[in-house]
């Protein structure tokens, strides 16, 4: 059962969250029905019609709940993966062929690039690579088959207009993939700005837990999400029951949590403006960000990470040693307040750039925390 559109033409997030993908209504039975553990399933009987599920590689009841929820904050059809990186490139594999040209940003997640080069070497692509706040030249869509767009992009947090990159990029005969991690479906609806795909590592903000590993990609041509749920079987790229509905659970307080981060990065921004210690602070939704006007007109909100630079690697380990309630983690979009200096895991930024993920923690304390261990940089 999925939540259904009230008087007014839709519910809110927090009702969706809650309610979508959720069982149907049986006296006795659980809101969220539990993971069903199986490889093989009983096969029906001889003049039976077959069964959906057959076999634990080619489907399972608990993905197609989480699917259905995601899907309907999406605004499309969803296919789960075990990883983000799993959806990324199952849906290149999937769609790129010799010779073909990709459009991807220089600036986005660095593994995306790194699989691109390697694992797709064979096939002889031209790839073209713009940062994500442009400039997008002229004729920079011509004769490609995919442009993959990162927005807002990571670690970097620029933002680039989808629907209008994507209205060229269609006119040049382009499919438009959009890296949707940064922003969730809460916070922008690529496939309603044009954009035929929305990729995500579902690792992040929606499961939101820091204790699953998943990824998704929703598009709006059910044709498509048909030939990526092949590809997955294919493959064997299929997620774990559990895992999927550990994000389910984790999905129902997305809202909230999304929203207690985007208050901490604020009160963060706010904080950190101007301290003689941090350089280069970015978050999209300060007004006096770069990125703030075009992330204004597409993104229904601004999430809860920010960049920044400390003067050394020396400055970010002395924040982390002195910091109570931030920890030292290569991820974002959880519970916990982390830290990642990107460059020791190849990202080509200063070494003491940083990517500050505001969590879920009382906002007085993170702010009181941060600052602190700031000043004993001085």
């Amino acid at each position: 059962m999925t939540a259904s559109p009230d008087a007014a033409g839709h519910w809110g997030d927090g009702t969706r969250c809650v309610h979508s993908g959720q069982a149907d209504r049986v006296a006795g039975g659980p809101f969220l029905a539990g993971p069903v553990i199986a490889a093989p399933y009983h096969l029906a009987g001889p003049g039976e019609p077959p069964a959906q599920d057959f076999y634990g590689r080619g489907g399972n009841p608990t993905w197609r709940a989480l699917e259905d929820a995601i899907g309907e904050l999406d605004g499309g059809h969803c296919v789960l993966f075990p990883s983000g990186m799993a959806a990324i490139s199952t849906l290149l594999r999937l769609l790129l062929r010799a010779g073909d040209t990709l459009v991807l940003p220089s600036d986005g997640y660095f593994v995306a690039r790194q699989f691109v080069a390697a694992d797709l070497a064979a096939l002889g692509l031209t790839v073209r690579e713009v940062p994500t706040a442009g400039p997008w030249p002229e004729g920079v869509f011509d004769g490609a088959r995919l442009v993959l767009l990162e927005t807002p992009s990571n670690p970097g947090l620029d933002v680039c207009d989808i629907a209008a990159l994507a209205e060229r990029a269609h006119e040049a005969g382009a499919l438009v993939a959009v890296d949707n991690t940064t922003a969730t479906p809460l916070g922008q609806l690529p496939l309603s700005l044009g954009a035929d795909i929305s990729v995500a590592s579902d690792t992040k903000a929606l499961a939101g837990h820091s204790d699953v590993l998943l990824g998704h990609v929703s598009v709006a041509d059910s044709a498509l999400a048909e030939e990526l749920r092949a590809a997955r079987t294919r493959a064997g790229s299929i997620p774990g029951p559990f895992e999927a509905w550990l994000a389910h659970r984790g999905l129902g307080t997305l809202d909230l949590r999304l929203a207690r981060q985007a208050a901490n990065a604020a009160a963060l921004h706010e904080a950190l403006s101007g301290h003689p210690a941090v350089t280069g602070l970015r978050w999209p939704g300060a007004a006096e960000d770069p990125a703030h006007e075009a992330a204004a007109r597409q993104m229904r909100r601004f999430g809860g990470v920010l960049t920044f630079e400390l003067p050394s690697v020396a400055a970010v380990d002395a924040f982390l040693a002195e910091s109570r309630l931030v920890v030292a983690a290569t991820s974002f979009g959880g519970l916990h307040s982390s830290l990642d200096r990107r460059a020791q895991w190849g990202d080509p930024v200063p070494e003491g750039l940083v990517r500050l993920s505001a969590g879920c923690e009382d906002t007085a304390d993170l702010v009181g925390d941060v600052t602190g261990a700031l000043a004993a940089l001085a």
